[in-house]
């Protein structure tokens, strides 16, 4: 007699997973974060934060999601595809998350004081330039990546209010 062995079940890791339900709030392996200095005012807090979200998008395109549309097909722009988190911290937590997102080579973006002096592109570039890294004042950090790489780079900053 010929019997074919029963076909053995696939192995779990094989399996698809089931498909969540489009009400579950969606996990992103990635974070975008901006930390921003304690210490400032709430204009500079909005300014700081609009400029360095600016630059993500250049560099890490996956960031951006689909254009908008309203019912009437108005289009809009499209938006980063995650939340934005903004923490705080002191002077030294700031350069402290410099230095570990340099060591870990992350997307980031960065707001130095004397960039409330100046007034376009070619200035801020110009007074980022004029400074050596561990000289920088930083006012404000933007990073991207790996969400655990992320979260070491944050670790003594704490969530905006």
């Amino acid at each position: 007699m010929n019997r074919e062995a029963p076909e053995a079940p696939e192995a779990p890791e094989a399996r698809e997973a089931p498909a969540a339900p489009a009400s579950a709030p969606l996990r992103f392996d990635t974070k975008i974060a901006v930390l921003l200095r304690e210490d400032l005012e709430t204009w500079q807090r909005l300014n700081v934060t609009a400029f360095l979200v600016s630059g993500l998008g250049t560099q890490a395109a996956e960031v951006i999601g689909d254009p908008y549309e309203d019912a009437d097909g108005v289009p809009y722009l499209p938006m980063f595809r995650q939340p934005v988190l903004v923490f705080e911290g002191a002077k030294e937590t700031l350069t402290t998350a410099h230095a570990r997102v340099l060591a870990r080579a992350l997307p980031r973006a960065v707001f130095t004081s004397d960039l409330f002096a100046t007034g376009n592109d070619r200035d801020n570039r110009a007074a980022v330039r004029a400074v050596g890294t561990g000289g920088l004042d930083l006012v404000g950090l933007a990073v991207y990546g790996p969400r655990n790489a992320v979260d070491k780079v944050l670790k003594g900053a704490r969530m905006h209010p």
